[in-house]
């Protein structure tokens, strides 16, 4: 495959004529001054930048092929910059709502937990404009995962690098060979390492756009980087490809998304042309579109900075602007719709449902918004199928509600989330708690006595049964405790005692639960060589109690 501008180069055909229309472009793109940390303005596209990674350090995309397309020669104004700068069209400063959303989420969590990286989105964007333009425009499902793989080409060492299969083709379909998979193209053996599970659904799949762009923050920020330094950030965008055409047109995107950038609707984004080397089907499925014929590789004739801009690539009509959504198709808010207080026994469902209402920007109600409800911390509640996330549409009124919550036998408090999926909206929080199973009665299940002569174990076995409003109560919680006599009885340090694993005489047993049937019976008793009579108390949750008399009393003559 020649090299081609405005398509994917192969690593190793860069030719200096596309490298200087690449930095043409980027200093004319008139980005904050970012410094190259190359060797020289006129080093080959495949030269490694000084104190960049060694070229024998694997790399995220395995060296792939990648988009060259350049950003407008003009740059969008961003709030509070000069106004001055020129402004372009809309379209390729628009990023699909799912891919930003990915994006500035990664942001986030990696300034939770590397702050010191100072991971900024745009080099996300950035990345992911040149690896597969921003996952073929946004063509992704609710929970960010694309419609179909995004593979790169073959690494079998013809015309790209050689690596052998390593994931026995589970993400690439290859089994011979690896091949860069995804919105972040990594290639299967660096997602094996890297791989992040982005957007909580318990998987880690290369397809998903919110799992490729934490795994790309990660891999961007590994050893002591700081991406706020121009060196640093230089490496990791090398580490990622190592080519220094590579880094320039990453550096291009870069710098072009922090002058300002908006959102647009999933799926209608740029759509980069199609490939040679890698599956990357036509936007429409069904549809068949035929790429028009490539440029050479020579520098473009020189623009006035009046006049307008060019589709990036050299093609000259300016795409047209996808129009923005009304007030009233946009999404501004998801909010508690009402769910009332979120409490339930062990074992039991929750009473209440979880319902949010989508509002949009006018303060109406929005349908078919889709919203994530997440079951997060320490607990084994679950919603109905044993999940611990679902996902649903709000209805015409704007509310969706969640499906039934079953509490787990963990006690103690939990969250549930809700957030429109895709979305960079906050989070609705609510707060559930789940409390132990209780009796308000408990008895013995026969009348027996129970004696023991001195030294002895007593002959009968203790047996009680908890109940709760006439029910049986399974599964509650009991203490068993050898009191003393008097108004306020505390433990008592002689007469019958218990046995613990080791053999050492206890007289407080704690974890006992009652069964199925709310019956429990009490592990042996033992006497001590002191004759009395003794008391056993047993105290269920929720406060129900039962004393036991045990007589110690040494044999007739």
């Amino acid at each position: 495959m020649a090299a081609q501008f405005g398509r994917r180069l192969r690593r190793g055909a860069t030719t200096t004529a596309v490298a200087a229309v690449a930095v043409a472009a980027l200093a004319a793109s008139q980005g904050p001054g970012a410094v190259l940390a190359s060797s020289g303005a006129d080093s080959g596209g495949d030269q490694p930048s000084v104190g960049s990674t060694p070229p024998d350090d694997p790399a995220a995309s395995g060296n792939s092929p990648y988009y060259t397309d350049l950003p407008p020669l003009v740059s969008p104004n961003k709030p509070g910059t000069s106004t001055n700068l020129p402004i372009t069209g809309s379209a390729q400063s628009g990023i699909p709502a799912s891919v930003l959303a990915a994006y500035k989420k990664a942001e986030r969590s990696l300034a939770d937990s590397d702050a010191a990286c100072r991971l900024p989105w745009q080099l996300l964007a950035a990345i992911g404009k040149v690896e597969s333009g921003q996952a073929r425009g946004g063509r992704v499902d609710a929970n960010g995962t694309t419609f179909s793989p995004i593979l790169g080409p073959v690494l079998n060492g013809q015309g790209f690098a050689m690596i052998k299969d390593t994931d026995n083709g589970v993400y690439d379909g290859d089994s011979t060979h690896d091949r860069a998979v995804g919105p972040m193209q990594f290639i299967p053996s660096t997602w094996a390492t890297w791989g992040q599970d982005g957007n909580g659904d318990g998987r880690k799949d290369p397809n998903n756009i919110y799992d490729a762009a934490l795994a790309a923050g990660h891999y961007l920020c590994a050893g002591s980087r700081d991406l706020a330094v121009a060196a640093d950030l230089d490496r990791a965008v090398l580490s990622y490809n190592h080519s220094n055409e590579y880094l320039r047109t990453v550096r291009s995107w870069f710098d072009y998304y922090r002058r300002g950038t908006h959102e647009v609707p999933d799926g209608t984004g740029v759509v980069p042309p199609p490939l040679g080397g890698g599956t990357d089907p036509s936007p429409n499925p069904g549809t068949s579109r035929t790429p028009s014929p490539s440029p050479s590789p020579t520098p473009p004739p020189s623009r006035k900075p009046d006049s307008k801009p060019t589709k990036p690539g050299g093609g000259s009509k300016s795409p047209v602007p996808s129009p923005e959504p009304t007030p009233s198709q946009t999404l501004g808010a998801v909010e508690n719709a009402g769910t009332g207080k979120l409490t339930a026994t062990a074992g039991d469902a929750f009473a209440e449902r979880i319902k949010v209402r989508a509002k949009n920007s006018l303060g109406g109600p929005l349908a078919k918004v889709s919203v994530t409800f997440t079951i997060a911390g320490d607990t084994d509640a679950r919603f109905e199928g044993g999940k611990t996330a679902v996902t649903l549409a709000t209805g015409a009124d704007g509310t969706v509600t969640a499906p039934v919550l079953q509490a787990g036998e963990k006690t103690g408090r939990f969250t549930v989330r809700a957030i429109a999926t895709g979305r960079s909206l906050p989070a609705v929080p609510y707060t559930a708690t789940v409390t132990a199973r209780q009796a308000d009665a408990i008895a013995r299940t026969d009348d027996k006595a129970l004696t023991a002569a001195p030294g002895a174990e007593f002959a009968d076995t203790v047996a009680v049964k908890a109940t709760y409003r006439g029910a049986v109560a399974s599964g509650v919680a009991v203490t068993a405790t050898m009191i003393t006599d008097g108004g306020t009885p505390v433990e008592n340090d002689k007469g019958p005692y218990f046995k613990d694993a080791g053999g050492n005489p206890v007289r407080t047993l704690t974890d006992l639960k009652t069964g199925a049937d709310g019956t429990l019976t009490l592990p042996k008793i033992y006497a001590d060589d002191t004759t009395g009579t003794y008391r056993l108390r047993l105290t269920t949750e929720g406060g129900a109690t039962v004393v036991i008399e045990l007589d110690v009393e040494a044999p007739a003559a």
